[in-house]
């Protein structure tokens, strides 16, 4: 059992900050594996997608959040886009483990900008199907943890 206090320290863990009190080339939550990127947006996007074509990831679904708040609601917002990226064998294993788990499939990977700087922000799997209480999905999450985050990594260094 987790006590507000021990959740508070967990997340200290997770969070890099430099001597101006600014998030670091890390910045996590506890949900999400989050970069700093130094390249703008749209070559971000583009190399997003090659970084997880690379570790076996289509993307089915692309949501672009700037424009459909536009659309939508009118209202001005920074770019902001979901990647539904998909893992065939590994989604295939997870669906044969717990049928209802297409609830919590694609895993999104975001790109975004924010006070000028870009961000790629993917989900863990591990918090994310953890959820569920199979022990079945562990080794799955564990391995397309480390894919996603091998992704975000690769896309970091340019």
């Amino acid at each position: 059992m987790y006590f507000r206090g021990n959740i508070h320290k967990e997340r200290e863990k997770r969070f890099i900050i430099d001597s101006n009190q600014e998030y670091n080339k890390v910045v996590n939550s506890m949900y999400t594996y989050k970069k700093s990127i130094s390249m703008g947006y749209a070559d971000t996007v583009t190399k997003v997608r090659e970084e997880l074509k690379k570790e076996g990831f289509g993307v089915l679904t692309e949501i672009d959040v700037k424009q459909t708040l536009k659309t939508k609601l009118n209202v001005d917002f920074d770019e902001y886009i979901i990647l539904g990226a998909c893992n065939p064998p590994y989604a295939y294993q997870a669906l044969t483990a717990e049928r209802d788990i297409g609830v919590l499939l694609p895993c999104n990977v975001t790109v975004y900008t924010q006070a000028g700087k870009t961000y790629v922000s993917a989900i863990l799997p591990t918090v994310q199907l953890g959820k569920v209480g199979n022990p079945e999905l562990t080794p799955i999450a564990e391995e397309i943890e480390t894919k996603l985050k091998k992704a975000v990594d690769a896309v970091a260094k340019e």
